[in-house]
Formats: structure tokens, sequence, C-alpha cells
């Protein structure tokens, strides 16, 4: 989760510090790490999710402005941010990336790194449906795009307790997979569902 999330934001999108980054699919793994690696970079973060009641889990990691993504999200996001984010990392996939555009700044960029809704391509897709002046990238990188001292400090700020690292469930034992990815496959609760093996 830690690589997707790094290497979104700094090849993808080249985050910089002062800016504005929304996260399309905020309570995924990768939207939360990508939240706690951005406010470290120094960025104002809004991130989405379907539910109202996750809210407060997306404030936890760092968010400033948890969104409930409903259909309006362009609206809500320049009542927060008038002149729209200067970055969009898409989670969610193809399916909502007409609406992501409409939340960006014109020379603002959108970096597509995921597909949560399953959507991996746009039917009849054409440029023009890209707003003028928006840019339009993806990131698929791999481990090397994660440097050991970045790792390095990434796991160290997670032992100190800055950021949270984003789990959803610890279960012992070998016999506790099952039960592990029934709460994956529920979706209920964001973060890694974590099986411990051994002593």
């Amino acid at each position: 989760m830690f690589q997707p999330a790094y290497g979104s934001l700094t090849r993808g999108l080249d985050l910089k510090a002062g800016q504005a980054l929304l996260i399309r699919g905020g309570t995924s793994t990768v939207g939360l790490s990508a939240a706690t690696m951005a406010k470290e970079i120094g960025a104002t973060v809004l991130s989405t999710t379907w539910h109202a009641d996750r809210a407060d889990e997306l404030r936890a990691m760092g968010v400033d402005h948890p969104v409930v993504a409903d259909g309006r999200l362009a609206e809500k996001v320049r009542d927060l941010v008038p002149q729209g984010v200067d970055a969009a990392l898409e989670l969610v996939g193809c399916t909502v990336l007409p609406d992501t555009f409409g939340c960006v700044r014109v020379h603002g960029t959108v970096c597509v790194t995921g597909a949560l809704a399953g959507g991996w391509s746009i039917l009849d897709f054409t440029p023009f449906m890209i707003p003028s002046g928006v840019r339009l990238t993806s990131y698929a990188g791999g481990a090397a795009d994660l440097p050991a001292d970045v790792f390095t400090r990434q796991l160290q700020a997670v032992a100190e307790g800055r950021p949270r690292a984003p789990t959803a469930s610890v279960h012992h034992g070998l016999e506790r997979v099952r039960d592990a990815q029934a709460g994956l496959e529920s979706g209920t609760t964001p973060g890694k569902h974590v099986v411990v093996l051994g002593g």
C-alpha cells in the first residue's frame, strides 16, 4: 500500500507542499496511506468516502476534508477549493473519472492508479472528455519506485504512531485466513486485514 501511494503522489502527481489533493477511494488502504504521505509532504487533503459515517476515520488519518461521494463531488470539492484541486489521485477508476475531472483546476493533474469500482476502461473514450488544460496520467509502477530510505522512514513513522497504519483487523493463525478474507470482502472496515502466523 505504501508503494502505490508514494509512486502516485511523487511520480504520478509530483505533489508539492501547499497544494490541494483529492483522493478518490479514500477509505481504501492505498487511499489511507496516500493521505498520510500527502500530509507529510505538506498538502491539504480532501478524501472521498461513500458513507458519511466514515468521515471520522478519514480525519483520524490526517484528512483535512472528508467528502461524501454522492454524485455531486465536483460541487462539494469546489465549495472547499473554489478554483479546483491541484491534484487528484483516482483509485475508484474510469467509471467516475468524468466526475473527478470536474474537481481539478486548470493545469492540475489527475492520476489514475486503481479501479476499485471495476472499470478499467472508458467506453468510446475521446481525449476531448478531458477538460481543457487538465492533465491526465496514470501510475502502475513497481517496488523500485519506493526508495529504501523512504520506506524505512515510513516504517519508522508507523512505529512511532505517526502515521497510524491503516489496519482493519488482526487474526492469529492460518485457520483465520477465511475470517480476514470475509472482512476484506465486506468492505465495512477500512484498512488491511492482517493474519499473523506463528508466535
